[in-house]
Formats: structure tokens, C-alpha cells, sequence
């Protein structure tokens, strides 16, 4: 989670207090901007998912979330649980920020949960298959001054749904102000927690029997992007498409190609339980070329007939999140993603692959770029799905207007020339609330067999564009007028 300026400004993101000294919970307020299908709590603010963990047929979603408004402040774990990864059950707080006997306060922060189904940390009764163990960074403040983040336990034994904090936290100290996101997973029989120290451009890796006592193997960093901070990161392995092959992924959220902006970014190679060694590689792999995807991390436990690893992320961006034009709840998550590798020379791509629910009003368009020109038709929302598959064959340049609505609009433009395709906006609606919101980013193609593939999500006020099977990803968020959207195609 992005706190490195923080500590400077939190008195200005806190919520209000009453006169009794305890915030006010700010009522959701309905509006056109609250996605339909992608999850997001009834009211008040979220960012990062944390914990994403599979038990007995529920994928859980925990992520940070404040109880008491809509902006960034008291940061604790809320909840949601899933059979499919599609509808959502919102349920109580799962970890809440609690008072220090120094007259400091402890935050939960950012972290993952684990099924310690061998009872490695004694916390369950001997047998018992479905102890859960969220790790999570406990972050120590007292007013607007951090003074104090590191690694700390709870254990839960009815599947998430009430929690006890290990009486003898933290379990990783390195006195430090800045040590957060610890993600751990199972490998080789131990239990490996992937943590950074985001201010120095490291990821380390520590390994454990119990989850209370760790052991540092090895540090990874300094390389890729390093225009901000590191955080959330997470190690784990990934399938080559057509092959038996696979490699391991480390996930990192940092800076995007515009610096005023944060991202992610990911490294392929290899992992001995020890080390993580990354291939060579030219420039930044960017996970997501939009601005607003981050802090995505992968699911625990999940069930043998699930091959690919699924992540989710959070849609919104640090720049602006306090200030989007969205009353009473801020924040939303992305579909969840099934990753695969592919195989382009010596490199390997992560390709994403979203998971949906049907029943999303859709069109399904095959068409060649020179016939685009006039094409129009109406949807009756601003959610809705769209599958283009666009012959190239005539090298011609073509926009799409997604949401066009009066004078308002969110075109997706193709240059021939360049081979680059651009999501632009600045007029899709409101665009005022920040002076660096109104922006657009593009991604550079290449089009198998002279196809371009557009898989088009928009869901109110989030568009997420999966472009030729997944194999490049734009999420932004958009803030278009309520009511019935127009689709609009023209060649330039």
C-alpha cells in the first residue's frame, strides 16, 4: 500500500470526528458511478485485496478498508467471500485497527492469509484441517506520524468470520518505518513470506516452520522500475501456455511510465526455495497498462483443477483516490485474473485471462477496420461487455467511442502507422475533480495474423480492456453520465 507521503498528509485524509472523538461512518449514496459486476463493499473506502484464500468452496477476499468513511484512514481488514469468484457476500469487518498501550494506535495494513492445514503454528486443536493465519503488516502511528511498521499474526477457526491476534506480535521487527506487505505461501514443505522494504527498491524472502519464527534466505531488487516505491509484492508460479513448462512471477507495485502515477510491474524466472533469480529482460514489464490497477496479489490454497493462478487488484490510483467523484463508497476491485505465460523468442509475457459472470448485457462484433466507419449502437447501460475481433488486412486507422454520450466520450483509437492503440480520458465526463486525472495511455501491438482482438468490460465508472487474448491489459476508471451508453466506430 502506497504510504510513503502518508505520514506527511494523513490528518487531511482521516475522516472527520463528532464530539464524542469517534469518526462518522458516512452513508453510501446511490449514484451511476457503483459498478454493477465488479465487487466493491456497500460503503466507505478500500483499497489493496489482501488475503486472497480458497477453503471449502469459498474464495475469500479481504482488503483494506476503512469502517468509518470514505477516504483513505483507520485502516482495517473488511471481508467478502465467493463460490464463484463472480457474486460477492460483503460480511463484517474481519480485523480492525486496535489502541497500543502507549497511546499510539496499530493499523492492519496490507498482508495474506494462509490454510495451516498441518497446524505448523499450534494455534488450532490437534487435527483441526482448516485453520486460517492472516499475516499482515501492523503499521504503528499515534496521530499523523508513523512510527513503526512491521509483521504480526491472526488466527481464525471458522473460516474468517471472527479473529484472534497472536498474543506475542510482531514476529518480524527490523525497526523500521517503512517494512510492509508480507505475502507468504507453501513451498518445499516451509512456509516463504516475500516482504519489501519499499523506500530501498527490495523485496526479501524469509522462510519459516511455524509462522511465528522466520529466517532471512535472500533480498531481490534494484532493478526494473524504481522511479517510487516498492510494495506488494508476491512470488509464485505461473504455466507456459502449451508446454508442461513452468516459471515463477514476481508481482511488484512501484511507479508507472509516467511517474507522477504508480503501477505494476513483473519479473519471470526462476525460484530453489531460496532465491528468486529473474531471465534478462529489456525495459519494465508493465502487468497492466491503464492507470488504475495495483496492489494485485494471487490466491492461496486454491483446488487442484484450478492450473493458473488467480489475481485481483485494486482499481483506483494514489494520485488522485481520495478525490474521485464517488459519494459515500471510494474504491472497486478488478474482475479477478487467471494468469498464463507465453513464450514470444527468449521472453516470457504474462497473458491474463478475467473471470466473469455471464449475464452481462454483450455484443459480439467480427468485422474489418475500413468497415467500422458509421457503425453505432446503443447499450442499454454503461455496463456492458464487447468482444471486436478487427481484420488489420487494410492497415486502417479506426476509433471507438465506448461511452459516448451527448458531448462526452471515451474513444479507443488504433494508429496504423504506429501499431499503438490508446485509451483516451480526458472527456469521458467528469474529469475535473483532479488536474491529473484526464490522461491517455496506449499500448504497443502486435497482431497475430493481422487480427486485433478487444475484449471490452465497462461497468459504470471502470473500463477494463483485455487486448489480443489477454496478452496486453488497460484498467482506468471513467466518470461518464448515468443512463443508456452508445458505442460508436469510425475510420479516420
Amino acid at each position: 500500500m502506497y504510504k510513503a507521503i502518508v505520514y506527511l498528509v494523513l490528518s487531511s485524509l482521516m475522516v472527520a470526528c463528532n464530539s464524542s472523538g469517534q469518526p462518522d461512518s458516512t452513508e453510501a449514496t446511490p449514484d451511476g458511478y457503483r459498478p454493477a459486476y465488479h465487487y466493491t463493499p456497500e460503503k466507505n473506502w478500500v483499497n489493496d485485496p489482501n488475503g486472497l484464500v480458497y477453503l471449502d468452496g469459498e474464495y475469500h477476499l479481504f482488503y483494506q478498508y476503512n469502517p468509518y468513511g470514505d477516504t483513505w484512514g483507520h485502516m482495517s481488514w473488511g471481508h467478502a467471500v465467493s463460490k464463484d469468484l463472480k457474486t460477492w457476500e460483503e460480511l463484517p469487518v474481519a480485523l480492525e485497527e486496535y489502541p497500543s498501550a502507549d497511546s499510539s494506535e496499530t493499523m492492519i495494513f496490507s498482508g495474506s492469509v494462509v490454510v495451516d492445514s498441518e497446524n505448523t503454528s499450534g494455534f488450532f486443536e490437534p487435527g483441526f484441517k482448516n485453520g486460517m493465519v492472516a499475516i499482515y503488516t501492523s503499521h504503528v502511528h499515534r496521530g499523523d506520524v508513523g512510527l513503526a511498521q512491521h509483521q504480526s499474526l491472526a488466527y481464525s477457526s471458522d473460516k474468517g468470520r471472527t479473529w484472534k491476534y497472536y498474543d506475542q506480535n510482531p514476529v518480524l521487527d527490523l525497526n523500521m518505518k517503512d517494512f510492509r506487505d508480507p505475502n507468504v505461501f507453501r513451498y518445499q514443505g516451509k512456509w516463504k513470506m516475500i516482504v519489501v522494504k519499499p523506500l530501498d527498491y527490495v523485496a526479501q524472502i524469509y522462510e519459516s516452520e511455524n509462522l511465528k519464527d522466520w529466517k532471512l534466505l535472500s533480498e531481490f531488487g534494484k532493478m526494473g522500475d524504481m522511479a517510487k516505491i516498492w510494495e506488494c509484492p508476491s512470488l509464485f508460479e505461473v504455466p507456459v501456455a502449451d508446454s508442461d513448462e513452468k516459471k515463477w512471477v514476481m508481482l511488484i507495485s512501484s511507479a508507472a511510465e509516467d511517474t507522477e502515477f504508480t503501477g505494476m510491474q513483473y519479473f519471470v524466472g526462476d525460484f530453489d526455495g531460496q532465491r528468486f533469480t529473474p531471465q534478462p529482460q529489456e525495459g519494465v514489464f508493465r502487468l497492466d497498462n491503464g492507470k488504475d490497477f495495483y496492489a494485485a496479489i494471487p490466491y492461496n490454497n486454491l483446488p487442484d483443477s484450478q492450473k493458473n493462478p488467480i489475481i485481483v487488484g485494486w482499481v483506483n490510483n494514489w494520485m488522485y483516490a481520495n478525490q474521485i467523484p464517488a459519494s459515500g463508497s471510494r474504491g472497486m476491485f478488478s474482475l479477478p485474473r487467471a494468469l498464463s505465460l507465453k513464450k514470444q523468442g527468449d521472453t516470457y509475457i504474462v497473458v491474463q485471462r478475467p473471470i466473469f459472470k455471464e449475464g452481462i448485457s454483450t455484443k459480439t462484433i467480427s468485422v474489418k477496420a475500413k468497415d467500422l466507419a458509421g457503425q453505432t449502437f446503443d447499450m442499454p447501460t454503461n455496463s456492458y461487455r464487447l468482444t471486436l475481433t478487427i481484420d488489420l488486412s487494410d492497415a486502417q486507422d479506426f476509433t471507438i467511442d465506448l461511452l459516448k454520450k451527448d458531448n462526452q466520450s471515451t474513444p479507443l483509437r488504433y494508429d496504423a502507422a504506429t501499431g499503438k492503440l490508446s485509451l483516451d480520458r480526458t472527456n469521458s465526463g467528469d474529469v475535473a475533480f483532479h488536474e491529473q486525472f484526464p490522461s491517455v495511455e496506449s499500448v504497443s501491438l502486435n497482431p497475430k495474423n493481422k487480427q486485433l482482438k478487444l475484449d471490452i468490460f465497462a461497468d459504470n465508472s471502470v473500463l477494463e480492456i483485455f487486448v489480443n487474448d489477454g496478452e496486453k491489459v488497460l484498467t482506468e476508471l471513467v466518470f461518464p453520465g448515468n443512463g443508456t451508453s452508445r458505442v460508436a466506430a469510425k475510420t479516420d
